[in-house]
Formats: structure tokens, C-alpha cells, sequence
């Protein structure tokens, strides 16, 4: 036991002591704080038509878990799904496998290290929970049960099941991270649509968060004495502001058998933990331990020397496009080959799909799914340790930084071909410079975060938590166009994209500078 507490301590240290955590949590924090809009805010997070809770303890208290359970369970498992992975490149694996530790302790270890990350960050968005009370109630007690109840129901059990989703994914995708990404995406979205079918079956929730929403649209219903309250609309929805109406929001009593079924999708995830315990490799890694096969060289015989001056001499040439070229391929080479099927099976749907669908839907996901690519964009050099040999070549600001930031624009740029094309057709400029501006930003942004950090959890996060909001059409997040071209929103994402890349060459210029 004491082995395994130890295991766990060091776990949990090494994590957050790392910049990703830090800046995952300053990034968490100013999200938190948009749970609870301001009283002359022009947005809403949870609505039912037109109505919104008073700003008492219960409602914020609810809302604030709604969305935390919501939000730490989609950008969590980006930030927990390498722990085994970090301790194979750091050797520290091999070292565990050598213990009495079981398969069972050890990815147990990880799982509850991906909860104390995931609960810390759940801690934290509490406290700002209560200091928004504070700030925004107006002659309402303080209740503090109201905050902690909702939190131990339903933050908490959803922030487990994720911790073991990830370990299980890590068990059998290990080598495959970008269909972790994927397939997660895909299973989240999934579950939000199952939720939002109306369903009595509380317990099938996984977050836990119907139960709640279902008795806000009761209360309204006893308010406004209609049966059917269209409108319930969950995430950051503008407009409509002026004619909101309030109602009091008392609160929820879960019943025993909903409590049940937290505590069984927490059973579960030590189900899924038992099986995965049974394939796990205990870092015996096929291709380390296979034997090597000794080829026999044959030794050729020079009959004379080699005359130097016969050799052709060497050109230098410090232009960039040859560095492009070398950058694109290994863009287009990185990752699983199959993986290009469903890039093909996407440049195919924006042939053919309609124009809303494919620049608002389909655009975003095959864009996404070059997030393992874009995030090593300018992290794969301090990956393999070759960045003393990179950094020291001729002018790598202007010409190795320059080349990459290109070689990646012009990969988005070639996915989004047909759509580009079917708009020139029809000679809309606009929608083709907001999807040019798109693939400026995104690369640009995984260029900044990936200096920034040192590492590619940061931009996965954050690129996963764009394009799930694109998908549901949320205004301010929309990079690439798909919901407005107007100019003043093309001047802004051309500013953004501009001040990405002015901090990208600052920081690299640093960087630089201490070498």
C-alpha cells in the first residue's frame, strides 16, 4: 500500500508541476467565470425558452456543475490520456515493471492520478463558483450544501469515468494517440445527443447533468402554466437577452436510485480497469525485445584511391522553399497512413455535401483531424532531440519557423480544395478569405501554444473544445467562417491570426538567445 501511495504522490506531482497543467488551469479558470454570466451580460449558459434561475445559491451552485461537468469532461481527457505514454519515453515504466506492483495497481494509480488532476481543476472552478455568488447575488443566502451537493453528484463520478476512459483508450490505442482524439470526439458528441432526447432514464446519464435540466423545466412549467417548454438551450447562446424572465430555482433532491447510478458508473470504470489490466504490455514492447537480424555486409575492395576533386561539388543555397517542401512531407507523412482515408473521405463530402453543411460541419472535423499533425508542428525538433542541430542552422527564424508555419497553412488549405473551389465558382470572395483566414489562425495558434508549451496537450485541448463548439454553431468561437464573413470579423481574425505570429517569433527568438 505504501508502495502505491507513493506511485500515486509522484504521479500527481510530476503532472502538476508541468506548464500544460498550469496553463490548462489559468484557461479553466477564465472559462469558469463565464459559467454565470453578468446581470447586463449579452449571453446566456443555461436557458429554458425565456426564462433563467435568480442568481441564488441553488442556481449557481447547479450551473456552474452542469458546466463544469460538461467542460472538464471534454477537455480532461486531453489532458490525462499520456500518462503511460510519458512513462514509457521517460523509462520510468520499465523501472514499475520490475516491482510487485500489479497491472491492476498500476492503472489504477493512473486512473486516480487523472482524477486528482481533473478533481483539482474541478476544486478550483468551485471556489470560483462561490466567489461568483458573491459577486453577482443580490439578498440571497449563502448555501453551501448547494454547492458542494451538486459537485459530489455530479461532477465528481463524471470526472472518474473519464480518468479510466482515458487509461482504457491509453491500454489499447497506446500507439494509435490520434484515434484516441478521434474516437473520443465522436463518443462525446454521442453522449450529448443521447442526452438532449428527453429521456426519463436518468441513471443512462453519464454526466449526470438531465436530472437537473429536467427539474429547471419543470419549475418552469408550474411557472408559466404551459405544458411544453421549448428552448432549453445549454452553452454560451446569444441574444434574446432583454426578454429573459427569472424564476426560482430551489434546488434538486436526487433520489436514491439515481445516487445508485453514480456510484455504478463508478463501478464501471473499475470494470473497464480490471479488463484493461489483462492486455496491458507492462512496457514490454514488442519491437525492444524482438530480435535484431544480423545481415552480412559485403566488404567491396577499392583498387585506388578516391579522387576528392572528382566529386561533384556542393551548392549552398539558403532559399526556403526547399524547407517547405521538407515540412509538408513530413506533415503528410506523420501519423498512420489510414488515417488518410478519412482525409480523403472528407475532401470527397465537400465535393458533394451541401455548401452549409460542408463549410459549418464537415470543414471543422476534417480540419480536426490533423490535430496530431499541427500539434507537433514545431514541437517534433525538441521531440526527437534534434532542436540544438535545427536551432543552430542558418537563420531558423526566417526560414526554418517561416517554412513550417507555411508548410502548414498549406495543408489546411489543400484539405479545404473543393470547398474553395465550388465558392469560386460561384464567385463568393468572402466565404473563400474567411476559410483562407481559418487555416491562417489554426496554424498559427498551434504554433503559438505548441512554443508556449513545450508539448501538443494544449492546442489538442483547445482545438477539440473549437471545433465541438463550431459543430453546435456557437458564434464567437467561429475561426474559419462558417457562421459570418462580414468584414469586421475578417479584420479581427486577420489582427488574431497576426498578434499568434508576432508572439510565435518573439518567444522562438528567446528561445533562441539562451541556447
Amino acid at each position: 500500500m505504501k508502495k502505491f501511495i507513493i506511485l500515486l504522490k509522484s504521479d500527481y506531482l510530476q503532472r502538476t508541476r508541468s506548464y500544460p497543467f498550469l496553463i490548462t488551469l489559468c484557461i479553466s479558470l477564465a472559462i469558469a467565470y463565464t459559467f454565470i454570466p453578468p446581470p447586463d451580460a449579452t449571453y446566456s449558459t443555461i436557458r429554458i425558452g425565456d426564462y433563467q434561475g435568480y442568481y441564488n445559491s441553488e442556481w449557481i451552485g447547479y450551473v456552474t456543475a452542469i458546466m463544469t461537468s460538461i467542460f472538464l469532461s471534454l477537455v480532461g481527457f486531453y489532458l490525462v490520456n499520456s500518462g503511460i505514454k510519458k512513462d514509457i519515453s521517460s523509462k520510468i515504466g520499465q523501472i514499475i515493471a520490475t516491482t510487485k506492483i500489479s497491472n491492476f495497481q498500476y492503472l489504477l494509480s493512473k486512473a486516480i492520478g487523472n482524477f486528482l488532476i481533473l478533481s483539482t481543476i474541478a476544486f478550483i472552478i468551485f471556489i470560483m463558483s462561490i466567489l461568483l455568488f458573491f459577486i453577482y447575488s443580490t439578498g440571497y443566502p449563502f448555501k453551501i450544501l448547494q454547492f458542494i451537493i451538486p459537485y459530489a453528484v455530479i461532477v465528481l463520478p463524471s470526472l472518474l469515468f473519464i480518468s479510466v476512459l482515458a487509461v482504457f483508450f491509453e491500454v489499447f490505442l497506446g500507439r494509435i494517440p490520434v484515434l484516441q482524439n478521434i474516437l473520443f470526439f465522436f463518443l462525446f458528441s454521442l453522449i450529448l445527443v443521447n442526452d438532449n432526447f428527453g429521456t426519463k432514464e436518468f441513471g443512462w446519464d453519464i454526466f449526470g447533468t438531465r436530472i437537473i435540466l429536467d427539474q429547471m423545466e419543470e419549475s418552469v412549467r408550474e411557472i408559466s402554466n404551459i405544458e411544453n417548454t421549448s428552448g432549453l438551450s445549454i452553452g454560451y447562446a446569444l441574444g434574446n437577452i432583454s426578454k429573459t424572465k427569472y424564476f426560482p430555482f430551489e434546488g434538486i433532491h436526487f433520489p436514491g436510485s439515481f445516487l445508485l447510478s453514480r456510484l455504478a458508473w463508478m463501478g464501471l470504470g473499475l470494470f473497464l480497469l480490471g479488463f484493461a489490466s489483462i492486455f496491458f504490455h507492462r512496457f514490454k514492447i514488442k519491437e525492444r525485445f524482438q530480435p535484431k537480424k544480423i545481415e552480412n555486409v559485403l566488404k567491396t575492395v577499392i583498387k585506388s584511391d578516391i579522387n576528392i576533386s572528382k566529386l561533384p561539388k556542393i551548392e549552398k543555397s539558403f532559399m526556403v522553399l526547399p524547407l517547405i517542401k521538407t515540412e509538408f512531407v513530413l506533415l503528410v507523412r506523420s501519423g498512420h497512413k489510414w488515417l488518410w482515408v478519412l482525409n480523403i473521405i472528407g475532401v470527397l463530402s465537400l465535393c458533394f455535401a451541401p455548401l452549409s453543411v460542408a463549410h459549418q460541419i464537415i470543414l471543422p472535423i476534417l480540419w480536426f483531424l490533423q490535430v496530431s499533425r499541427w500539434s507537433s508542428l514545431v514541437t517534433k525538433e525538441k521531440n526527437f532531440n534534434t532542436h540544438f542541430f535545427t536551432f543552430a542552422s542558418y537563420r531558423p527564424l526566417r526560414r526554418l519557423l517561416l517554412s513550417q508555419v507555411i508548410s502548414g497553412i498549406l495543408l489546411a488549405l489543400l484539405l479545404a480544395t473543393p470547398l474553395l473551389v465550388r465558392y469560386l465558382i460561384l464567385l463568393d470572395f468572402a466565404h473563400i478569405t474567411t476559410i483562407l483566414l481559418g487555416g491562417v489562425f489554426i496554424v498559427s495558434l498551434a504554433v503559438v501554444l505548441g512554443i508556449l508549451s513545450n508539448g501538443k496537450k494544449l492546442f489538442e485541448i483547445i482545438f477539440f473544445m473549437l471545433t465541438y463548439t463550431n459543430i453546435n454553431a456557437i458564434p464567437f468561437t467561429d475561426y474559419y467562417g462558417g457562421l459570418h464573413h462580414h468584414h469586421a470579423y475578417l479584420m479581427a481574425i486577420t489582427i488574431v491570426s497576426a498578434f499568434l505570429l508576432i508572439v510565435s517569433y518573439t518567444i522562438r527568438s528567446i528561445e533562441l538567445k539562451k541556447i
